[in-house]
């Protein structure tokens, strides 16, 4: 019954964190979240990027102590292969929101520097070029819609384009 009860409290507090909202300014996150990965392999960042202010602005950059090292990324799928490209920026016209999803644009968390479990939270600081540090936190658990990032063997070319 106790770990019944753990179990329901961990649930409850990822579906909490997943419906956090960070702003600042003009520039809004909308459900951050991660799939929980092991210790010193890759992980990635999902959210919604919203640009509600008048002019626009773009992700130059993302910080995590979570992670060796931090990439905006984009998947895509070409002649059957999954290709991902890392990108130096992604813009953000004002008044649009720019969705970071499995299979598409992801914030890469490059040589994890610990376990992330369900329940956990990944802290971030989203860097843009006007000067704005956003700080969020990735809730680590299945996304927004209740399922988990798609995993598995899928061919991956890493390669920069």
């Amino acid at each position: 019954m106790r770990t019944l009860i753990l179990g329901l409290a961990a649930a409850l507090s990822v579906t909490a964190a997943q419906a956090a909202t960070f702003r600042l300014g003009g520039l809004e996150v909308g459900q951050p979240w991660s799939r929980p990965s092991a210790a010193g392999v890759n992980g990635a960042g999902y959210m919604t990027l919203t640009n509600r202010g008048a002019n626009p602005d773009t992700l130059i950059a993302v910080e995590s102590p979570a992670a060796r090292k931090v990439e905006i990324h984009r998947s895509s799928m070409s002649d059957g292969l999954m290709k991902m490209q890392r990108l130096d920026s992604i813009l953000l016209p004002p008044g649009k929101a720019v969705t970071f999803a499995p299979a598409g644009y992801h914030i890469m968390l490059i040589g994890l520097t610990k376990s992330q479990k369900a329940g956990d939270a990944v802290p971030a600081t989203l860097v843009f070029s006007s000067g704005a540090r956003l700080k969020v936190e990735f809730a680590v658990g299945m996304g927004p819609t209740g399922t988990a990032a798609p995993t598995g063997a899928m061919p991956m070319d890493h390669s920069k384009h």
